[in-house]
């Protein structure tokens, strides 16, 4: 493609708006234009590199027997009540009503269409099993739309299903996702690690997710070197850091102390002149209409999911004000779990074996010293809280780090919820009617390319792999004007169309400087300077990620720019 003819929008400096490193390079590349709060066009760039990872995508999924469908954005709402997400998504999802009056929804995913299809499909497991997938545009009410593609409403995403009798074959369908999706993210030319997840919305048991350290990350994910261990921060399980002093000796009764005006666990620690780690904190949530309390060590965080799961609830929240006190008879910040009753109190499995603790009084100003979980109040404990700073793996002690990321892919065991709930079966070999097991597994199209240009860039712009850069050789003629330089330029060009490289030729009438400036910008893996070395029958080759520059004869410039293109692609699955 020659330059001269191609909409490139590039910018010189960073928009405004854009706050992460990928957000404003794709801006300033000319890759994509906001259109709205979380909508986007994507020009011609963008396109080109979005379409590279679709062919990824497919080859990957096609080499693992999955079969491509394409199916509606716009669904009947009933699909989704039928399954009852219709009502566990709320806000998120789009609702809508045609001129009829009937309401409609824009697919975040497509759990409930598929498992349609299969129910008035499927008869037999002699069918079975079946991996089916799409490449679809999704759709998301997203309440803060930020950081350019990495939030958005409306997004590309690659979505599977598969279909098995029984959780052995389950497992080989999960298993065969999770290599083609370590295969696509290695082709991508991604650094990555798959991580212990919580499946969320979706339902099921086991899953996984990959995910691209970077700043730009909303998620947490919990690491260990030395052992390879690495989970999401929702999921991650660790030996918590030791108390910072040890408990009171003694089988001391609780006893109420004045604590007056201090409500936090910092307030309160600073006044008794103990630390964080000597206090209990109790907060109240209700969980489907039902209130809880939840029993953590004061320096620790509650993990949503993690309660969640030690209470098996849809949904949750903090109580309000007025509950706390209709509850407990106090505000928050002197609450505890001494003379409870009639309310279910989850406790973290890091106080089991504490003793003579600090908690709320649920006495406005007061707190109760000498409070020993298991003794004087009934604990129940549960895995609760999120991971923390300076925490050890489980069973090695090893350190354990915590990192930002971004999620580029997901899979999920969803087991039998879909099938029950929608009524999806089949006769088994005995001839007696069976619920389908499934899987859901999800890439994030944009994800991808945005991680890409998270890892891989610099001051100069972006340093995309090979595979999924928009070309893979920008041919740079230092002066389209002289005609020897613009003869060697038209050669080496039609030469490597030739050989199938994917390579842009900027004929543009602009100083080198601007050429270069702007060839680092927009990502180009390979740059070949075309300038006075010519006279010496040589090129110039420069690698855009680590400016390595060599001289190539002209006559086996095409070949050299070739090899070393080939050289970093992993091959496709057969």
């Amino acid at each position: 493609m020659l330059w001269s003819r191609l909409f490139i929008p590039t910018l010189r400096e960073n928009p405004a708006e854009a706050e992460v490193v990928s957000h404003q390079l794709l801006l300033r590349g000319g890759y994509i234009r906001q259109l709205g709060a979380g909508i986007y066009n994507y020009l011609y760039l963008a396109q080109r590199s979005l379409l590279k990872i679709q062919t990824i995508v497919r080859e990957e999924m096609d080499a693992i027997g999955a079969q491509e469908f394409y199916l509606p954005g716009l669904n009947p709402a009933e699909v989704w009540q039928e399954s009852g997400r219709y009502d566990v998504m709320g806000d998120n999802l789009f609702r809508l009503k045609d001129r009829y009056g009937r309401p409609l929804c824009l697919g975040m995913t497509h759990e409930e269409v598929m498992t349609i299809i299969a129910r008035g499909e499927l008869r037999s497991y002699k069918q079975l099993p079946q991996i089916w997938y799409q490449i679809q545009t999704k759709f998301r009410d997203e309440p803060r739309p930020k950081s350019g593609l990495l939030r958005v409403r409306q997004f590309i995403m690659k979505d599977s299903y598969s279909f098995d009798l029984a959780p052995e074959g389950l497992d080989v369908s999960y298993e065969k996702h999770r290599v083609a999706y370590c295969r696509i993210f290695d082709r991508c030319g991604l650094d990555y690690v798959a991580v212990e997840a919580h499946s969320g919305a979706m339902g099921g048991s086991q899953s996984q997710e990959f995910m691209v350290a970077t700043n730009a990350g909303e998620d947490y994910v919990v690491s260990c070197k030395q052992t390879g261990y690495a989970a999401n921060l929702e999921k991650a399980v660790s030996r918590p850091v030791p108390p910072a002093v040890p408990d009171p000796d003694g089988d001391l009764k609780p006893e109420e102390i004045h604590t007056p005006n201090q409500k936090t666990i910092e307030e309160v620690a600073a006044f008794l002149k103990i630390p964080a780690t000597s206090l209990m904190k109790s907060l109240v949530l209700i969980a489907d209409g039902t209130p809880y309390i939840a029993v953590l060590r004061g320096d620790h965080q509650l993990s949503e999911t993690k309660f969640q799961s030690a209470t098996g609830c849809q949904e949750f929240r903090p109580a309000h004000p007025e509950e706390m006190r209709q509850l407990l008879g106090a505000d928050a910040g002197s609450l505890g779990p001494v003379g409870i009753n009639g309310i279910r109190i989850i406790t973290d499995a890091a106080l089991e074996g504490r003793k003579n603790m600090v908690s709320g009084a649920n006495k406005d100003d007061y707190h109760l010293k000498n409070v020993t979980p298991g003794k004087d109040y009934t604990a129940e404990y549960h895995d609760l809280r999120q991971v923390a700073e300076g925490d050890t793996e489980v069973n090695t002690g090893a350190p354990l780090e915590i990192r930002k990321t971004v999620e580029i892919g997901h899979i999920f065991k969803l087991g039998y919820k879909y099938s029950h709930s929608m009524g999806l079966n089949v006769l088994d070999h005995n001839g007696v009617e069976t619920p389908v097991i499934m899987g859901s597994y999800g890439i994030g199209i944009e994800r991808v390319l945005c991680a890409g240009v998270e890892l891989f860039s610099d001051d100069n712009g972006m340093s995309l792999p090979v595979s999924i850069a928009p070309f893979e050789v920008v041919i740079t003629p230092v002066k389209i004007a002289d005609a020897g330089l613009k003869a060697a330029a038209d050669k080496l060009y039609e030469e490597l169309k030739a050989l199938s490289v994917d390579v842009l030729y900027d004929d543009r009438d602009l100083s080198p400087g601007v050429k270069f400036k702007d060839a680092d910008l927009i990502g180009v893996p390979y740059r070949v300077n075309i300038g006075k070395k010519l006279a010496d029958g040589k090129v110039e080759l420069v690698e855009r990620r680590t400016k390595k520059t060599v001289e190539v004869p002209v006559a086996e410039a095409a070949a050299a720019i070739k090899a070393a293109i080939e050289a970093t692609l992993p091959k496709a699955a057969h």
